[in-house]
């Protein structure tokens, strides 16, 4: 008898679940595997599944070009829901671009960058390091120590970093950058440099393995927390749980979502994350994303019909969404989201207070043609804390 059921919708998922980067981008798929399950759950888009091919490029970016290759050129695969480290965004888009594929991104990034083969979900530096820059320079002090990792996302996002500092009168007393498989004995010396160069904060674009080594070693240093933290972009509830929440509290992180954010659809999110992950990693900034990339994705296939690259991205750039984090909804003109800042405090018990949040979602601007360096992002009273 012939199979009448309807066919699938085919869809690459492109994250490492080992190497450098693994703990993150295992979350990715995570949050991009509970998204498919209640999509499928509740009928599919258009009466047909989400049938996605999940490849483990293990955090190599000769492996993602490989693996993409295959997706596309072998699988019939057009849409990809992957990578995290820019490195390995670089190495597929001019696959997706030859192949006319659609790469749905889910990680912050330095921006400075536009492809119609893209369609960028995280959040751009406007929307992180401009007020994180204010919140150090208002509540901490001007004297600012920059650490990353050495590739090109933390490059770029502290050389921004440093522009805003020096614009508004603080100052960078370093910037130094470690390989991303950095071992302890490495980072022991910088240690010992902000204990002799005292910052007022240290914002650190150090990511992965190396990332993890430096928080424990910043509490094995008995560097004071509250009183000189550690800002970063990326350091999220899944890492902290992993790092150790007592060697964490204190330091600041500058993202869109916070697990501990308090709206109806968060709540249903960490609720369903919890139940369907058990003792995995808690929600965070990763799972999230792909998590809400996933639903966006759904909504603009439902419109298109097609994953044709071309008219899926159309319609996803019509499309809303209302997120755990918030509404979502594409900028037309450059293909990131409006996202919500916010500014959240690592507590004890592994999650953040929330010390500001935006009123409202803000335009990303990937390549900070209209936002202002000399100005500050906010004014001085939206910075403070809202909690004590």
């Amino acid at each position: 008898m012939p199979d009448d059921d309807p066919p699938a919708w085919k869809v690459g998922v492109l994250f490492s679940r080992s190497g450098v980067t693994g703990l993150t981008e295992t979350e990715h798929v995570l949050g991009t595997a509970l998204a498919v399950e209640e999509i499928n759950t509740a009928g599919g888009v258009r009466g047909r599944p989400i049938a996605p091919l999940c490849l483990d490029p293990a955090g190599d970016p000769v492996a993602y070009r490989a693996l993409a290759r295959r997706m596309l050129a072998d699988e019939g695969v057009g849409v990809i829901f992957g990578c995290s480290l820019s490195a390995s965004r670089k190495a597929v888009l001019p696959l997706l671009e030859r192949h006319d594929g659609l790469l749905w991104y889910p990680s912050i990034y330095e921006g400075f960058e536009y492809s119609e083969s893209v369609l960028y979900t995280g959040a751009t530096l406007n929307q992180t390091v401009f007020p994180l820059a204010d919140y150090l320079l208002h509540r901490h002090g001007p004297r600012i120590l920059i650490v990353g990792s050495d590739y090109i996302y933390p490059r770029e996002s502290n050389r921004v970093m440093r522009d805003i500092v020096e614009s508004r009168g603080g100052t960078v007393v370093g910037e130094r950058y470690l390989p991303l498989d950095v071992d302890d004995g490495a980072i022991r010396p910088l240690m010992d440099e902000i204990v002799r160069l005292e910052p007022d904060a240290v914002f650190s674009t150090m990511v992965g393995q190396g990332a993890r080594r430096l928080y424990r070693l910043y509490a094995e240093a008995g560097i004071d927390r509250a009183r000189r933290p550690i800002a970063s972009l990326t350091l999220a509830e899944g890492e902290i749980a992993a790092i150790g929440p007592h060697l964490c509290d204190g330091h600041l992180l500058a993202a869109t979502y916070f697990g501990a954010l308090d709206s109806p659809a968060n709540r249903r999110f960490d609720r369903s994350f919890r139940e369907r992950f058990g003792d995995g990693p808690p929600p965070s900034m990763w799972s999230q994303t792909a998590y809400a990339q996933v639903h966006l994705f759904a909504r603009a296939l439902a419109e298109a019909g097609s994953l044709d690259a071309r008219r899926l991205g159309e319609a996803a750039l019509r499309t809303r969404f209302a997120a755990p984090e918030g509404d979502l909804a594409f900028d037309a003109e450059n293909r990131h989201l409006w996202l919500t800042p916010g500014i959240g405090v690592a507590r004890p018990d592994g999650q953040f207070d929330i010390l500001w949040r935006a009123d409202a979602p803000v335009r990303p601007d990937p390549w900070l043609a209209s936002t202002r360096f000399e100005a500050s992002w906010a004014r001085a009273s939206d910075v403070v804390p809202v909690v004590p």
